[in-house]
């Protein structure tokens, strides 16, 4: 089995700001997640999958809020990866926040400036380790898939583990994607669909029709827009 690297910040050291954002919004997720009821359904059957095989998490901007914290209490059997946060500012303190899950940050997006970070992505997947992606963040428009995810998969050869996230009662707030926090005590739903494998296009004809394909699949797991 792969072993997690050490989860590392840049290589200058982010404002004490972001540090401190970072503890406080990890701690009050930890807070807000214990209290939670949680309902899986594996259709993916990841729980039986071997550890040492790296996935793609992908799940939409406004269902963010628990991944980091669902991945490390749920599947711990599986070695923590990496994830993408964006390079703007408020990318800094996100980055500082799944560092407190043993995650690794990289900086990037999905949409611009992420040929650098698709690469450093491909090869967590590659040592084995499952890395996290919000497929049409870090700007919208809100459920666009933008081009990096499938393009990371055509990089890692790895699949996309589309995932679902609805609450029983949540708080959604006036952003871009309607971001979702649930309200404590409520029930989550969490859905990880079946996994998708993307082959090598050729076209951008065949590279769209590979984009649409997993839109699709992930729209499905979509509830409440």
């Amino acid at each position: 089995m792969a072993d997690a690297p050490a989860p590392k910040p840049a290589d200058s050291a982010p404002p004490l700001v972001h540090r401190i954002l970072g503890v406080l919004g990890a701690a009050v997720i930890r807070m807000v997640g214990w209290t939670l009821r949680y309902h899986f359904d594996d259709r993916a059957g990841i729980q039986q999958m071997p550890a040492n095989e790296g996935i793609i998490w992908s799940f939409w901007h406004n269902r963010l809020f628990l991944m980091s914290y669902v991945h490390r209490r749920f599947f711990a059997h599986r070695p923590p990866g990496a994830g993408m946060t964006s390079r703007s500012k408020d990318g800094e303190w996100a980055a500082q926040l799944v560092l407190r899950f043993g995650i690794t940050p990289v900086r990037g997006s999905t949409a611009r400036g992420g040929t650098a970070a698709l690469r450093e992505l491909a090869r967590f997947l590659r040592r084995g380790l499952d890395v996290g992606v919000t497929p049409d963040g870090s700007r919208g428009p809100r459920y666009e898939l933008k081009p990096g995810l499938v393009l990371l998969a055509q990089l890692s050869r790895r699949p996309i583990l589309p995932i679902g996230v609805e609450y029983s009662r949540c708080v959604r707030l006036r952003s871009w994607d309607g971001f979702m926090i649930p309200l404590p005590f409520s029930r989550v739903d969490v859905t990880l669909g079946n996994l998708l494998h993307v082959p090598v296009t050729h076209s951008e004809a065949d590279f769209e029709e590979q984009r649409r394909r997993c839109e699709t699949a992930m729209m499905a797991l979509v509830r409440r827009p």
